[in-house]
């Protein structure tokens, strides 16, 4: 268990025999020890369960011996606390065998333990990016002294931060954390199989892109692509997909994932009627519930856990028999991250049964697997013109300096992109014009509109990028099952007010309004309703939209089709034979409805449809597939007009006020921001340069 730069410390190499009972690290591991051991930035990538913890940690916990370092030397940075927490006994672990320690620190760790950690540090300590955020901006901490002898920064799961805002979040903490430390940090990145990996390495160096050395190790990717077996069927409704679960893989044990907090809870009341052994797994229960309900899985056999993506991450829920999908992810990368919880058993292929409920899930589904069998996926880009970040960085860094120089706050992001001066300067002059900073001569403070606005609770507000949608807490007697929509409790209801949660219908006793509580007993039977907000979905991309056209066209992905499925897609193909062509695009007009099936994706028509402008009809909603367009068009010629420089879409004041922090920037910027972010030029492009064929109906 070697390296030609690194060999595993001997009481690693012991314990990886005798108390694991290894006879040979991974590639992936084995690869690792080389340019982790040299300090290089590095991206591990092998699927779910694939052993990239122990790729990092090993090589870093033998430097930490090697090389001597004292104090806290590793941050461990994962997007969700359950994960956090369910590391944690392995990190643990390994580090014991060393005499070194790792611990938790995110909102569920309690003050004392946050005390004891600040007076004597760990060696590693694991963390979201978000509690790095408070920890830096609260008084309560030596921020010097507890970072100074750090070194290194594992981030697990970087696909799931680079896709959105607390990516950009991230990196800009580590810009700070690295300022922090007085020494550059070595960055280290796992991640599930992306499209660009490349990329996502320079992404994750941030400023360091180019002048460090970095390197991709991926050795298992591609190695048996093709080795799985995956099913569709075409099942109709929710309740017809809990009698195709209950019915299928008895004995076994099954992960089924849904796209929504309320799907997971009546599927799972569904498969517990038919007396099927289910746990479920989402956001919105409590983290208590979750945790009994995922160890008596990993306990279990015969059983099902239903769940939203919140296990499509590395948890470890146990050795898994089957995978099942309701309806299909939005991307390939996510489909491939769910596949990949199966298959672990030496011998066992990975496996997935998708089972599409509406004719509209079944063509994406299809679309999804077409896309998946030609080895697509999707590039990773994280959202652009992130300048509302540079807003709450800067509040943030204030904060944590107290007094920060006007001239000098450039320096602590050693030039990372958003952050350089022609870029956030607008930023930090609006904040001062607005009072969320002050100046006090040549010092940036922080003003009296950033207390007003974020103050409450020591600025928590400031810490998390993302908004949480408000929620009850839904109690019985002390213990919280979970949290619920508002909407829930103030509908007019016939008779008591009933609520499904963890599986099973509650009645509310009475609610605490100014508290944000409601205190429920169980009831027997159903009838209970679960409902959540919902955020905007970014709809299907253009990849997916055109395979979606080409199974209308007539390819079906090489999986397993049903005799269902078979005829779902016959009957799709049928009504739909008008709206495709293999040479272009088609404009369909039938009485007074004329619309352009450009099979594009959200984005891409959003883009066609801010640049046609008036031609378009400007009562639609964006589709995926189609724009519709004015009703008097006639032929396509119109379309020559549209040679010139594409339009961003339109952005209305709901959308800003799903932007965190967009109060912060002046509304001009906000809504450039959102409109950059909504567009797919590329593809819009495209489409504008395809022939388009027109159809009667």
């Amino acid at each position: 268990m070697t390296s030609p730069t690194l060999a595993l410390h001997p009481t690693i190499a012991y314990h990886l025999t005798n108390t694991l009972g290894w006879a040979r690290l991974r590639p992936l591991q084995q690869e690792a020890l080389g340019p982790i051991g040299e300090g290089q930035d590095a991206l591990l990538i092998a699927p779910t369960a694939g052993g990239k913890t122990e790729a990092a940690t090993f090589p870093l916990l033998s430097m930490m011996e090697e090389q001597t370092w004292t104090g806290l030397s590793v941050l461990y940075v994962c997007p969700m606390k359950a994960l956090l927490n369910n590391l944690a006994p392995r990190l643990q672990a390994y580090a014991g065998w060393l005499g070194r320690r790792v611990e938790l620190w995110h909102g569920d760790v309690s003050g004392s333990r946050r005390q004891a950690i600040l007076r004597d540090p760990p060696d590693i300590l694991l963390t979201t990016p978000e509690s790095l955020e408070a920890m830096l901006i609260s008084t309560g901490v030596d921020h010097r002294r507890l970072l100074a002898d750090l070194r290194a920064i594992v981030v697990d799961e970087v696909h799931a931060f680079a896709r959105d805002d607390r990516g950009w979040h991230l990196l800009a903490v580590l810009e700070r954390l690295t300022r922090l430390a007085g020494r550059p940090l070595q960055r280290i990145g796992l991640s599930a199989t992306v499209g660009n990996p490349d990329e996502l390495l320079s992404w994750l160096q941030g400023s360091g892109a180019g002048s460090r050395p970095a390197g991709v190790i991926a050795p298992e990717i591609g190695a048996d692509s093709g080795a799985a077996d995956v099913e569709l069927d075409h099942v109709g409704s929710v309740a017809n997909a809990a009698r195709v679960i209950a019915a299928l893989h008895r004995g076994e044990k099954r992960l089924v994932f849904c796209d929504s907090r309320r799907m997971v809870e009546e599927l799972g009341q569904l498969l517990r009627d038919h007396g099927v052994t289910t746990f479920l797994s989402h956001s919105s229960l409590s983290a208590e519930e979750r945790r009994r309900a995922e160890e008596a899985f990993a306990q279990s056999r015969d059983c099902v856990i239903v769940s939203t993506s919140t296990l499509e991450l590395g948890i470890d829920v146990g050795d898994l028999d089957r995978v099942i999908q309701i309806n299909a992810p939005w991307s390939v990368a996510s489909f491939l991250q769910r596949l990949g919880r199966t298959g672990r058993r030496s011998g066992v292929r990975r496996n997935c049964l998708v089972l599409a409920l509406t004719p509209e899930d079944l063509l994406a589904s299809a679309g999804l697997l077409l896309l998946w069998s030609t080895g697509y996926v999707e590039p990773l880009q994280p959202p652009p013109a992130p300048r509302h970040i540079v807003a709450q960085q800067l509040l943030a860094l204030t904060l944590q300096e107290g007094r920060l120089g006007d001239a000098l706050w450039p320096d602590w992001w050693h030039g990372l992109g958003p952050f350089q001066e022609q870029h956030a300067r607008p930023v930090l002059d609006h904040l001062i014009a607005q009072g969320f900073l002050e100046r006090d001569g040549g010092a940036l403070l922080v003003g009296p509109q950033a207390e007003q606005r974020f103050g409450r609770r020591n600025f928590m507000d400031l810490t998390a990028v993302f908004t949480a949608p408000p929620e009850f807490t839904v109690l019985r007697g002390n213990a919280e099952i979970g949290r619920t929509d508002p909407g829930l409790l103030t509908s007019a209801v016939s008779g008591p007010r009933l609520l499904l949660l963890a599986g099973r219908t509650w009645v509310v006793d009475w609610i605490d309004w100014k508290r944000r509580r409601c205190f429920v007993q169980p009831v027997e039977g159903g009838g209970g309703k679960a409902r959540w907000a919902t955020s905007m979905s970014g709809g299907a991309s253009f990849a997916l939209s055109r395979a979606m056209r080409d199974v209308v066209l007539g390819a079906d992905p090489p999986v397993m089709l049903t005799r269902r499925a078979v005829s779902g897609l016959t009957r799709i193909r049928e009504d739909s034979r008008d709206l495709v062509h293999p040479g272009g695009t088609v404009i369909v007009r039938d009485d007074g409805d004329v619309r352009w099936w450009t099979w594009a994706g959200f984005r891409a028509n959003a883009t066609i449809k801010a640049t046609l402008g008036p031609l378009a009809d400007p009562t639609q909603r964006v589709d995926d597939l189609h724009v519709r367009l004015r009703n008097d068009l006639a032929g396509t010629g119109w379309r020559q007009d549209l040679a010139g420089e594409l339009s961003h879409p339109d952005i209305d004041d709901r959308a800003l006020n799903g932007l965190k922090f967009s109060a912060l920037l002046p509304r001009e910027l906000a809504v450039e921001t959102l409109a950059t972010r909504l567009a797919d030029l590329p593809a819009a492009a495209a489409v504008l340069s395809e022939s388009t064929h027109l159809t009667m109906t």
